[in-house]
């Protein structure tokens, strides 16, 4: 069964307006991950289409999607898949590939369908031009950038899979974010890259504790507030920062104009209200 939202580009000017659950209906994703059901949420920025796969069954197959308007999901696009359960298995252009936990398997435009069985999968697909070829990027292949400190609540690792030093893509980008213990915030100093959206999920959220989101531009703030396993769309006029009441983990994911990790505008201190 695969369950399809869409979600509809939103401008700074309207997001103002919106009160808390104005801002969680069309940004906030929640409720994803459903046993032996595929859920999809389809976003107008960029055409970023995130989602899950919780095969506990039987196998789920990922094939036509009507939203996409094409005979098969890949057949304009690519697509990256992240375990976050036990080691699963995954079937595509007639090769498997078992995936460990924490563990991505990027897939290139026009592979096929893509069947899953086991693990716990969270699903991430941008539009695509040429075919990358489809690569199991193990945890040991991931490049590490190890960033901020102690002193500052944010000393974290990123962990980077669909990189250019790590696999080659057409325009998606992902990786994930740990912070050490007594670590809470990402991305402070904020910052925008309007040439990109983003996307996030949150995890290895302790069930009691929760992480405040915050976005729109940096003279407008608003903030949602994220449970375990649960996704935020993050529009590409949007300031990306976070703190959580615990150290957590978050997938991050962007399409757009380029592939430039660090293609960011920081903001200053100063300018965030």
């Amino acid at each position: 069964m695969t369950n399809t939202q869409t979600r509809y580009a939103i401008d700074p000017e309207a997001a103002k307006s919106f009160d808390t659950d104005k801002l969680r209906e069309h940004f906030h994703v929640g409720d994803l991950f459903k046993p032996d059901e595929i859920r999809l949420v389809y976003s107008h920025y960029d055409r970023l289409i995130l989602g899950s796969a919780v095969p506990q069954s039987r196998p789920l197959t990922l094939d036509h999607v009507p939203e996409t308007g094409t005979a098969t999901f890949l057949e304009r696009r690519e697509m990256a898949i992240l375990n976050l359960g036990e080691t699963g298995k995954v079937s595509v252009g007639g090769e498997d590939y078992g995936i460990a936990r924490g563990e991505v398997l990027y897939i290139g435009m026009g592979a096929g369908p893509v069947t899953m069985e086991g693990g716990r999968f969270y699903l991430l697909s941008a539009p695509a031009h040429r075919t990358c070829p489809t690569t199991l990027i193990r945890l040991s292949d991931a490049r590490r950038v190890e960033m901020g400190a102690r002193e500052t609540a944010n000393e974290r690792v990123i962990i980077q899979f669909l990189h250019p030093e790590v696999c080659e893509s057409c325009q998606l980008l992902m990786g994930y974010t740990q912070f050490a213990p007594g670590s809470i915030w990402n991305t402070m100093p904020a910052h925008t890259h309007d040439r990109r959206m983003e996307a996030y999920l949150y995890f290895d959220v302790p069930q009691d504790q929760r992480v405040f989101h915050f976005m729109g531009q940096p003279d407008e703030t608003r903030h949602i507030v994220m449970a375990n396993e649960e996704a935020v769309i993050s529009p590409p006029w949007s300031i990306h920062c976070g703190a959580g009441t615990a150290s957590y983990t978050f997938c991050w994911a962007m399409a757009g104009d380029n592939i430039d990790f660090t293609d960011m505008d920081m903001v200053s201190m100063e300018t965030l209200r």
